[in-house]
């Protein structure tokens, strides 16, 4: 029986992957048409669908708004109700379809064309009542469901996805959509962490651990003890960074010395350490800490001393 399912669900996954890889062939004038024409519209996109392909058009709206290009949900047999009072003059519309010819389709592109808005249909039938009744078409034809019957949208609605996206990314590219603005549409949860919170940010609720060159090693472990970031920075007196004692380099010391009276920062701290810039994103943080296998670096504005951050903190916020 297990293998029976391992093949099942293998031959599915071979099907959709064939329908995504079909794709290619599509990515054409007629789209390249279609996605221009998205870019230079003064309205709204409106993405309209009824069963599954309603549910993928939502889907694509969520994707739509958070990149840059304002979208909404109309559905298609909602439309003829009321609904499609929410389409204003210069939106375009794109209607999603796998035949093109569901009564609701039909109906919609009727109504769309009295009011004059631009028609993309997302159609799997080129010779459909929607395709030929469109302004731009965006082929996802697939030359076979996944299902077993051949009936149930897999492999269609997979493709309509993809292209969804595909549509969205170029667009995103197309305006240079930035990680600041991305951020601003996602200010909760770990995502919106990673595109807002800068190591000032950490650094902030942090000690803020500290020595001279001269500090005697003794005090230098109770500073790294005290406050409990694995390590200390070695400061001038104008606060600027010299360099940074860890833990580490406190066992090594202890290791190569039987005497430790006489030694001093100077004699085992690391000149040129690691250091971020405190407007810097967390994740920049974490890119480093990852490439220099280290747990702690320092927030430095022009070589001054703001703070340390620790892996930890990372690990706290969800950031790792």
């Amino acid at each position: 029986m297990k293998e029976n399912i391992i093949t099942i669900a293998k031959k599915a996954l071979a099907i959709e992957s064939e329908a995504l890889v079909e794709l290619n062939k599509y990515i054409d004038a007629s789209f390249e048409k279609a996605v221009t024409a998205i870019l230079n519209s003064k309205g709204r996109l409106v993405i309209s669908g009824i069963g599954k392909s309603a549910i993928i058009a939502q889907k694509m709206v969520a994707t739509f708004n958070s990149t840059g290009t304002p979208a909404l949900f109309l559905h298609a047999a909602e439309a003829i109700h009321g609904d499609s009072g929410m389409i204003q003059a210069n939106d375009i519309v794109l209607i999603i379809s796998k035949s093109g010819e569901s009564p609701e389709i039909k109906n919609l592109v009727q109504l769309v064309k009295q009011f004059g808005n631009t028609i993309i249909g997302m159609v799997g039938n080129k010779q459909s009542y929607l395709a030929t009744n469109a302004d731009l078409i965006v082929d996802t034809t697939v030359t076979k469901e996944a299902c077993i019957n051949n009936l149930a949208p897999t492999s269609s609605t997979t493709a309509q996805m993809v292209m969804g996206d595909i549509i969205a990314v170029c667009l995103m590219e197309l305006k240079q959509f930035s990680v600041a603005q991305f951020a601003q549409f996602h200010p909760g949860g770990n995502l919106g962490k990673k595109l807002t919170l800068t190591t000032q940010n950490l650094a902030d609720s942090n000690s803020k651990p500290a020595v001279r060159k001269e500090t005697k090693i003794k005090e230098v472990i109770i500073d790294i003890s005290k406050n409990r970031m694995g390590a200390t920075v070695i400061t001038d007196e104008s606060n600027k960074v010299l360099g940074i004692i860890t833990d580490g380099d406190i066992r090594r010391m202890l290791e190569q010395h039987d005497n430790i009276q006489n030694l001093t920062a100077e004699d085992i701290y690391h000149i040129n350490p690691a250091t971020i810039a405190p407007s810097a994103l967390a994740v920049e943080a974490l890119a480093i800490m990852e490439q220099k296998d280290i747990s702690q670096l320092i927030v430095a504005d022009n070589h001054q001393y703001i703070g340390m951050i620790h892996i930890h903190d990372l690990m706290k916020e969800g950031i790792l």
